[in-house]
């Protein structure tokens, strides 16, 4: 019986180690994977560098192109609480606008004549990056900036070739409101 139990630890020893071959075969194949996994980006690497290396690494800028807008059209919106201008070009698509709340005017002072020269004067500022020299006014609305507004255009050197009031009028269709009793 002796033997027999020699014999079984001979054979459990011979079945731990070759557990141990194996785990040591499969570990073996991991890691050459791994070599050729890291060869392979290596090589690859290698290969992105060389053709980094033939390309600049800087980007060139796309240089931007800035339209030039020669005849255009200026919006003025005056209603009694405040005054928009907006500036497009022939077709309608907005160049540049500002407005009296903006500017940092509030309540009644957005209103006023000096506010409606000043709008004016920030949107200039804006479009002059156009060219836009020649302009179609349309003024709508009934508030105190009106004729101011189209002055300051006249004195921001604009060439304006119309004016036109666009002032909605019902022709009796709505019913009006009734009178303010203060």
């Amino acid at each position: 019986m002796a033997g027999d139990d020699k014999k079984a630890k001979e054979n459990k020893e011979e079945l731990k180690t070759d557990k141990k071959s194996e785990v040591v075969a499969t570990e073996e194949k991991t890691d050459e994977k791994k070599e050729a996994a890291t060869k392979k980006q290596e090589k690859s690497s290698s290969a992105s560098v060389e053709k980094s290396a033939e390309k600049p690494l800087v980007k060139k800028k796309k240089k931007k192109i800035r339209r030039q807008v020669l005849r255009g059209q200026a919006h003025i919106q005056c209603t009694y609480n405040n005054t928009l201008i907006t500036f497009t070009d022939m077709t309608g698509k907005v160049l540049a606008w500002s407005s009296a709340g903006s500017l940092g005017f509030r309540g009644a002072k957005k209103a006023t004549p000096y506010a409606a020269t000043q709008i004016v004067n920030s949107a200039t500022e804006k479009v002059s990056k156009f060219g836009l020299r020649e302009i179609e006014v349309y003024v709508k609305g009934v508030g105190s900036g009106r004729e101011a507004s189209i002055r300051a255009l006249a004195n921001n050197d604009f060439e304006i070739q119309m004016i036109k009031d666009m002032t909605p009028i019902p022709h009796n269709g709505c019913r009006p409101r009734k009178p303010r009793r203060v």
